[in-house]
């Protein structure tokens, strides 16, 4: 009753002013919404992921009730979709929203400790502070590098999407959007390394302006949501409808391989070998996915087509840690990794809007969010500054880790053949602190993972591990689970 009188009071309010008639566009609808679908793919979405498009912020918002909808919705009014629309995108429906589902921002203190962000900490806990460290220089230093990383964001305005009437990605591309930030970020890594941070001297770096325009949303630019649709329709990618980690990190692999057209390295558009971990028969059975040292190395092999030993690889590792949520004891090893140098967060978020998790603060994950919808912009050489703007925020969000969607992906990034060492090494240390049910573990070769992971005493997933084989069997009855994000 209390929320049914906030409602009306909020919309009894936006009604009172006079506006015209907005017209739904049903081409913009996400195919899983529309009216005679006889079975959900959403069937644990929960009341406010249906109420609230996106769980973090509501800046504008595409959807078609059903017919058994409209009836209740309109009551014969033409106005009362728009006045409802006014209620979404007002203030006070956002400022309602936040007390629901909290704010999603934080002001960063200094008594909540350290900040690990992509495999770097930045020191701002009082605790830890001596009279030869400035606090406050910490937390300005931690502030630019948050604000360097590459936010991608819904767009509206760009070219339809192949053969769609689709020319914006508002309410079901965040998956795509949030897995752009995490390879956008793994390219700045390895062009400009991870010292690098963005400034407001011109002219910007060639490179990072090269990276943002791989990205803009046109069949034209090699990462464009365009393109990944397309390299994704072996997964079930499709325009208006919502994708999870796994198909997201294959649709990858897929898109790097058909662009791989160059013999030389530097000059392909992703000079980055892709490793998909997953788990026995490709994930299909469940388990602790192992990373195999000898895959990867096939993996740099087939890249470079057999004429280096080793190249630069990113590493994306999908997981289901959870039924409904997070198991808790998979809490510490997701902070753990955002300790690796090598980190590159993870994709993840709460049911129906997944973000790019870049860093982590006590229990906090702090984070990147797509859901602001944003005009397209043309990067060029004569308006970078105003053009890039859009590609960064430093609107700090965070959530709390143990209220992260189970289903997520882990992204790294390894330079060199040193530097994968060095990602084993701490891989390996991770495992055995799991007590038993690691994230993932790793082996030389596929014919000795089976046995690593089984063997007493070894880091891997039990026989007599029952909360990890739950989770391993949920996976594989419940494929819908992926597509909640």
């Amino acid at each position: 009753m209390v929320l049914k009188s906030i409602c009306e009071r909020i919309i009894g309010a936006t009604c009172s002013s006079k506006s015209s008639v907005e017209t739904i566009d049903n081409s913009q609808v996400p195919a899983s919404s529309k009216a005679g679908s006889s079975e959900s793919k959403y069937p644990k979405a929960s009341l406010w992921s249906g109420f609230f498009p996106s769980g973090f912020l509501v800046s504008e918002t595409y959807s078609e009730p059903s017919p058994s909808e409209k009836k209740a919705v309109y009551f014969g009014n033409s106005g009362w979709a728009a006045a409802v629309r006014r209620v979404v995108n007002s203030g006070s429906m956002r400022r309602f929203q936040e007390r629901v589902l909290g704010t999603g921002r934080t002001e960063i203190s200094s008594s909540d400790g350290d900040i690990w962000l992509l495999g770097v900490c930045h020191n701002i806990s009082q605790q830890e502070s001596t009279a030869n460290v400035d606090t406050s220089n910490e937390l300005a230093a931690f502030e630019q590098d948050f604000s360097s990383k590459i936010l991608v964001t819904y767009r509206k305005g760009f070219d339809a999407i192949g053969d769609s009437k689709y020319t914006s990605d508002v309410n079901w591309g965040c998956m795509l959007r949030s897995s752009q930030m995490l390879v956008a970020q793994a390219l700045l890594f390895h062009k400009l390394g991870r010292s690098w941070r963005k400034t407001i001297d011109k002219p910007l770096d060639k490179e990072y302006i090269e990276i943002l325009q791989s990205f803009g949303d046109s069949e034209a630019s090699a990462f464009s949501i365009h393109n990944l649709l397309q390299a994704g329709k072996g997964y079930g990618l499709a325009v208006g409808s919502w994708v999870g980690p796994y198909a997201m990190c294959r649709t990858w692999e897929v898109l790097a391989r058909n662009q791989r057209e160059t013999d030389n390295l530097a000059e392909q558009p992703f000079p980055i070998a892709i490793y998909v971990v997953s788990g026995d028969e490709d994930g299909e059975r469940g388990g602790a996915p192992v990373v195999c040292i000898e895959d990867a190395s096939k993996r740099c092999s087939d890249f470079s087509r057999g004429k280096l030993a080793w190249t630069p690889l990113l590493l994306l590792v999908p997981l289901v840690l959870g039924l409904d949520k997070i198991n808790p004891r998979y809490i510490p090893l997701l902070q753990s990794t955002f300790k690796f140098p090598q980190s590159l967060g993870i994709l993840g978020g709460k049911p129906g809007a997944s973000t790019y998790i870049i860093g982590v603060q006590g229990e906090k994950a702090l984070y990147l969010d797509p859901h602001e919808v944003q005009q397209v912009v043309n990067i060029n050489e004569d308006s970078q500054e105003t053009s890039t703007s859009s590609y960064h925020s430093n609107v700090i969000r965070h959530i709390p880790l143990d209220s992260i969607d189970p289903s997520l992906a882990i992204g790294f990034y390894c330079r060199d053949k040193d530097d994968f060492d060095d990602f084993c090494s701490h891989a390996s240390k991770l495992a055995e602190e799991s007590n038993g049910a690691p994230l993932f573990t790793v082996a030389q070769s596929q014919r000795f993972s089976s046995q690593t992971t089984s063997a007493p005493g070894n880091p891997g997933f039990q026989d007599d591990d029952s909360i990890a084989m739950d989770v391993a069997n949920e996976a594989e009855n419940n494929e819908d689970d992926w597509q909640l994000l």
